[in-house]
């Protein structure tokens, strides 16, 4: 099994990826709660799991292979079972539960009735009051409480594996997530980079989950080796992407000498870069217009203070085939030139792309109007089933944490 991390392009032949397959997570997903927990609606989970194995296997028909969150995570409890306690402990804690008697009740449930594998889908899935027996007696609050309480919360979002972590280059970008209900997605991908022997002692951590700027994975673009994308969103700040740009511009062994910061709307329907631009080929990308008008990018580079910004003129053409290298450069509008699709098919992550190799890429198969352009743009089009995907609004390069690109 190949080792390490190596990803300086969004489009060079994807050999290694790193994915989750939908769990029970999504059965705790309740109405009163979607938009806690970030969803709009509530995925079928039966059938979620139909179109998620199609996805994985459309990857490995393709020569690229699938290693699975769950899988690293119980791997490296099963290697390393005295590193059990730490991470019960430490996943109680960022769950918020401080109450010492519910500390160890939820601690001696975990490890009385959940092993290996089990043991990593049942911290992704939550516990509910009702699970724990006889606890009424705890306090008043449990006395009042409905059975059906979630004691600790699921972490429905998981699936969206682009966003606990980036890989750049050969390092981790360990993600600090804006929203607290995603914070503990990044436990897994610490100790799985920390500690899984595919890892441990291969991968830089270049920003760290405990650093208290948000950035998030899928604000971050490989335009080259030397030049890194990074979204001003709803979910990674500034200060996020000066102190991963001062960090990266640090270290000599790191090849980024570049960070571009795309500044984008702040809202749920651009939520990060990746859902309104992502690259598909050399020198073509795919955008979702409506951020054309009010989008500005800032150049960051090393300087002796620390670190250079400036705004970087010109349109989105130029400044991309100015630090990219290329004489031309196209951007093929998501829906094209109808305003309705166009819309539409970005709220359905039409502009989502996955690149699997330059020109190919997987796609959701109901973003039909894009789907035709960039076919008749040339590009191979792998279209995947996506009713049930999408309502978690993310698309497949969301899906996916690609480990090493060829």
């Amino acid at each position: 099994m190949s080792q390490g991390i190596h990803v300086t392009s969004e489009i060079a032949p994807l050999k290694k990826v790193l994915l989750h397959r939908p769990g029970r997570e999504l059965l705790n997903l309740v109405p009163d709660r979607l938009g806690e927990l970030l969803f709009d609606d509530i995925p079928y989970l039966e059938a979620a799991r139909r179109e998620h194995d199609v996805f994985a296997q459309m990857l490995r028909d393709n020569g690229v292979e699938v290693v699975y969150l769950e899988d690293l995570m119980s791997e490296v409890l099963s290697l390393r079972p005295r590193l059990t306690d730490q991470f019960i402990d430490q996943w109680l804690e960022e769950g918020d539960i401080r109450t010492p008697k519910w500390r160890r009740k939820l601690k001696r449930y975990l490890l009385e009735n959940f092993k290996g594998k089990d043991l990593v889908l049942k911290t992704m899935e939550g516990i509910t009051l009702k699970e724990m027996g006889e606890v009424r007696a705890y306090s008043l609050e449990d006395r009042i409480a409905p059975a059906d309480d979630l004691v600790i919360d699921p972490m429905p979002n998981l699936y969206f594996q682009r966003d606990p972590f980036a890989s750049v280059g050969s390092d981790a970008v360990i993600s600090s997530m804006h929203f607290n209900v995603r914070k503990r997605e990044t436990i897994y991908a610490d100790y799985i980079l920390r500690f899984h022997p595919d890892f441990a002692g291969f991968v830089k951590e270049q920003y760290s989950r405990q650093e208290h700027a948000a950035i998030e994975g899928g604000d971050i673009l490989n335009l080259s080796a030397d030049v890194l994308a990074v979204g001003i969103s709803q979910r990674t700040s500034p200060d996020a992407i000066e102190t991963l740009a001062a960090q990266l511009f640090a270290d000599e062994q790191c090849q980024i000498r570049t960070v571009l910061a795309f500044k984008i709307p702040s809202s749920r329907a651009f939520m990060h870069l990746d859902t309104v631009f992502t690259q598909i080929d050399h020198g073509k990308y795919v955008i979702h217009p409506l951020i054309l008008g009010p989008l500005n990018v800032f150049e960051i580079t090393s300087a002796k203070e620390g670190i250079h910004i400036r705004e970087a003129k010109g349109s989105l053409e130029e400044i991309l085939a100015k630090y990219t290298g290329y004489d031309h450069v196209e951007l093929i509008r998501c829906g094209g030139d109808d305003v309705i699709a166009s819309r539409r098919e970005q709220w359905n992550d039409g502009s989502n792309t996955l690149a699997i190799a330059p020109g190919k890429v997987i796609v959701y198969d109901r973003n039909s109007v894009t789907n035709e352009i960039l076919k008749n743009k040339g590009i191979e089009v792998l279209e995947m089933p996506s009713s049930e995907l999408s309502r978690g609004r993310g698309g497949p390069r969301c899906m996916s944490m690609p480990l090493i690109r060829e």
